[in-house]
């Protein structure tokens, strides 16, 4: 494990875990290109990355999917039962729809395939900490195709929430910022954070990518 030699004020702060020397070279020169990011830890499997997060001191958490001793997805479901601040995305070689499941049920914030890193990644990352899923192209249809199979086996929930919440839920998952849903709904933007907070406290969650991920599911969005 390598600290970084340098950390720039308010820049993200990453973790890298890949058992691979030489991808994690290549991913920390993409990312350490960036001034609002910096690689401040190394780790070349998920227990020496949970023992980096132990520390402090990182934002986001980047893991392979397959690595010795502990995989990304084992690290990713115990960095969000232990550090629940730390985001994470999961790298794979894989486009691989039940990796694509495990990833989301593990708590990360997307999935990104390593054929396509040096395009994808920056946009991940940044997504991520903005509590905003990142997914490729593919495994949104497979994530809307799921869930159209579940709605037709009658597995679909009945929503709890009134029709202004699925509305504003829905602008919600759509990205729109509380102020543009006050003008498009027409109500105070103090109105739509209650009704958000009133959303979240309803489905137990915590921020927008949950959110998100919950109007993916009912059908409320078409991602």
């Amino acid at each position: 494990m390598h600290a970084g030699a340098h950390t720039r004020e308010s820049a993200t702060r990453i973790l890298l875990a890949d058992d691979h020397a030489l991808v994690r070279r290549g991913l920390r020169l993409i990312l350490d290109a960036e001034p609002d990011l910096t690689v401040v830890a190394e780790a070349a499997d998920g227990a020496e990355a949970i023992d980096a997060l132990a520390a402090g001191g990182v934002d986001l958490a980047i893991l392979d999917i397959a690595m010795p001793r502990m995989t990304g997805l084992q690290a990713a479901r115990e960095i969000s039962r232990r550090f629940p601040e730390v985001r994470t995305l999961i790298l794979s070689m894989y486009d691989n729809e039940q990796y694509l499941f495990e990833a989301l049920k593990a708590g990360a914030s997307g999935y990104v395939l390593k054929s396509v890193a040096d395009r994808d990644l920056l946009h991940a990352v940044r997504a991520a900490m903005r509590g905003e899923p990142f997914l490729y192209p593919a495994a949104v249809t497979a994530l809307i195709r799921e869930y159209l199979d579940r709605d037709r086996r009658g597995e679909g929930q009945g929503s709890i929430l009134t029709p202004r919440e699925e509305e504003i839920i829905k602008l919600v998952a759509e990205g729109y910022s509380s102020r543009r849903i006050a003008e498009t709904l027409t109500i105070s933007v103090k109105t739509v954070d209650r009704h958000r907070a009133n959303i979240l406290g309803k489905l137990g969650m915590r921020d927008r990518l949950e959110l998100t991920k919950y109007a993916i599911r009912v059908g409320l969005v078409e991602p």
